[in-house]
């Protein structure tokens, strides 16, 4: 009698653990599904940051519609110029411009390419100079090439320091006809000077951001000066393509010897789009 009591008394302890255990294993899986969910989001995370810290390339073709004064000079003899963006799209031949930027997490490359060429004619009123007219063709090249490391890469603020070169090519061709005297005259200067500088973007609401950025360079190692500042309004109308609209001033002084001067100035409006290709 007394074995089947202890019998019945194992066998009922055996019963009410049951609920208890699974309860017990129940919180387990639970635990250990949380778990490997955790993980899992966690790889996916660490995957997409993985994915959003490769490559990306954009390019921004863009017109800038700029006037331009300053002081130039050759052989000892200066003038003054003072162009505005009419002067300068009425003459202008041909002309490109863009900009290019790799980003490999934090790490930058950037280009600006700005290339121009201008023409004018006149009749000459000197009859001495046995010649009716004279051709004037002036080019311009500028590629501007930077490295740059993001020092601040947040939701609400980026900020950009780089360093590089910005090279000057100017050409002048001046023809007469015709040219019975040999006074044509074809010649060119050119130059590079180093430049550090920096860039801000500001998201200004969920499809604008603003883009602030300059650089300096010269001091008197080829150019006496030469920086420019720049402001641009920039609109996502989709995930690849921003449209922008803004501001940008360009300075060099340019002083080879005593009897040569290029000072100017370049400014006015920019208008532009970046296509995001990754």
């Amino acid at each position: 009698m007394n074995s089947s009591r202890r019998l019945l008394i194992v066998w009922a302890t055996v019963l009410l653990s049951l609920p208890f255990a699974r309860i017990a294993g129940a919180q387990e899986e639970a635990v250990i599904t949380e778990t490997q969910t955790s993980s899992s989001a966690s790889q996916k995370t660490s995957s997409q940051a993985s994915e959003d810290g490769g490559w990306h390339f954009g390019l921004s073709p863009y017109l800038w519609f700029a006037g331009s004064h300053g002081t130039v000079g050759a052989l000892g003899h200066n003038a003054s110029t003072h162009a505005s963006p009419g002067d300068l799209l009425s003459h202008a031949d041909i002309g490109l411009m863009g900009a290019a930027e790799a980003r490999y997490n934090r790490f930058l490359l950037n280009g600006d390419m700005l290339w121009i060429r201008l023409s004018d004619s006149h009749a000459l009123p000197f009859p001495a100079l046995s010649a009716v007219s004279a051709d004037v063709r002036v080019g311009q090249f500028l590629w501007t090439s930077k490295v740059g490391y993001r020092a601040i890469d947040r939701k609400k603020i980026k900020a950009d320091a780089n360093v590089g070169v910005r090279y000057w090519h100017l050409g002048q061709k001046l023809s007469f006809n015709p040219s019975t005297l040999g006074l044509n005259f074809n010649g060119s200067q050119n130059w590079a000077d180093i430049l550090v500088g920096g860039r801000v973007q500001l998201p200004a609401g969920k499809r604008t951001v603003i883009d602030v950025g300059g650089d300096v360079g010269g001091w008197n190692a080829t150019a006496k000066l030469d920086y420019q500042f720049f402001a641009v309004l920039g609109y996502k109308i989709c995930p690849k393509v921003t449209l922008s609209a803004g501001y940008r001033y360009l300075f060099v002084d340019y002083r080879p010897t005593n009897l040569s001067v290029y000072n100017t100035v370049t400014s006015g409006a920019v208008l532009g789009a970046t296509f995001n290709l990754k």
